[in-house]
């Protein structure tokens, strides 16, 4: 009986604030690590298409650690513990690539990154897959927004960070911060609060209605992603919209030296969308609107696509426009995709919905930074264009699987 009784105490003590405090901590220091990782690159190898391929690397592994992760959090009565050792493993991973540039080919450290990005989805979809246990059903929507603003406040203070560090103290010192910066999360997700039907009715009940097995959890989880039209579409769109993303991020170092005159204030160009994204957000959150999530996702990518077109210009003051009109896309975009997945995704799939959709996304953000690498190096408007394009067809899966169901 004091077990039981003591659960409800202990979920009340877990209040929103270190819920948030851990999320802008790990995604600071995620957002921080890759345009850090792209700077260490290419100030040692001095090539573009070695740095992104850091960043491709880190992020391409995603897609398979991202279900598998989903699956374990689900099925741990105390998840946080889980996603505690995800982040440090993720930390460990960033401190073996940067002792290993410079010293290991480059091949080596690409696989070291590989690996280590197969825990990429724990700060991003691990974390907000526990919203719903830190806070009651009423207050979800509003802390649904507040956890995506910790995507925009990371991404502002990260590549920031990651840019002023390394003018400052080398590119080396600014990955360095990053895994400082995960590290500090660790005791937030620690704490997180148990399963709720894990701890008041054993786990038995936690498993009634789920697979047995890890495959079928991946099955189940993979077909309700197909099969719930506004979810697969919401999903569908926000990938495609990653890939223009990671293309216009591997074209980043060379705008920043070709048109802003230092490549590390490339980096600082993301702080840009970034302030855009969370002053969009704020203003959406404040207004009395009868949009629906779907609608602004489409929304967003065709409002990323024009920022796209607008960046291939060859003017500094044309290109922060661009990264500023890119953030009022990306931010209330990502809110509306997580209202999306709260409001389509089963309880017992949750963890499982939200990091492989993390997963996914951070793939084709791989996949788009790998594809832009050699081509922003031999002509950069010969990369932005397909992202713009890219971005502009995201779109289009609203329509098409809207009509057919």
């Amino acid at each position: 009986m004091r077990y039981f009784s003591s659960v409800p105490q202990m979920e009340r003590r877990y209040s929103l604030g270190p819920y948030l405090a851990g999320a802008v901590a790990a995604r600071a220091g995620d957002e921080m690590s890759g345009p850090a990782l792209m700077l260490a690159g290419f100030a040692i190898a001095g090539s573009a298409t070695e740095a992104s391929s850091l960043l491709a690397g880190i992020t391409a592994a995603a897609a398979v650690g991202g279900p598998v992760l989903g699956v374990l959090l689900d099925r741990a009565e105390r998840p946080g513990r889980l996603l505690a050792c995800a982040l440090l493993l993720y930390a460990a991973g960033l401190g073996t690539i940067l002792m290993g540039l410079g010293r290991l080919p480059i091949a080596v450290s690409v696989l070291i990154a590989v690996f280590t990005g197969l825990l990429g989805p724990a700060l991003s979809g691990g974390w907000t897959a526990q919203l719903a246990r830190v806070v009651p059903r009423a207050g979800l929507s509003r802390a649904n927004a507040l956890d995506a603003m910790t995507f925009s406040v990371a991404s502002l203070t990260g590549p920031a960070l990651a840019g002023g560090v390394a003018e400052l103290l080398g590119a080396p010192v600014a990955v360095t911060v990053s895994v400082v910066l995960i590290g500090m999360a660790v005791p937030s997700a620690w704490t997180l609060p148990v399963h709720a039907g894990s701890a008041r009715n054993g786990p038995a009940t936690r498993r009634r209605g789920r697979p047995s097995s890890v495959i079928g959890s991946l099955v189940s989880g993979a077909r309700v992603m197909v099969r719930r039209p506004y979810l697969a579409r919401a999903t569908l769109t926000s990938v495609i919209c990653c890939v223009a993303e990671g293309m216009l991020t591997a074209c980043l170092p060379l705008l920043g030296e070709r048109v802003l005159g230092d490549a590390g204030r490339g980096a600082l160009l993301l702080s840009c969308a970034a302030a855009a994204s969370l002053g969009a957000n704020a203003v959406l959150s404040r207004s009395r609107h009868s949009i629906t999530p779907d609608t602004i996702i489409w929304i967003g990518a065709l409002v990323q696509a024009a920022a796209l077109a607008m960046a291939a210009i060859d003017q500094p003051a044309v290109l922060i426009v661009a990264m500023i009109v890119t953030g009022i896309g990306q931010g209330p975009q990502l809110t509306a995709l997580f209202a999306v997945r709260h409001r389509e995704a089963p309880e017992s799939l949750r963890s499982q919905i939200f990091t492989t959709g993390a997963s996914l996304k951070i793939t084709g953000f791989a996949l788009g930074v790998a594809a832009a690498g050699p081509i922003a190096t031999w002509s950069l408007p010969a990369a932005l264009a397909p992202a713009a394009t890219l971005a502009a067809l995201a779109a289009f899966p609203f329509r098409v699987i809207h009509r057919r169901t």
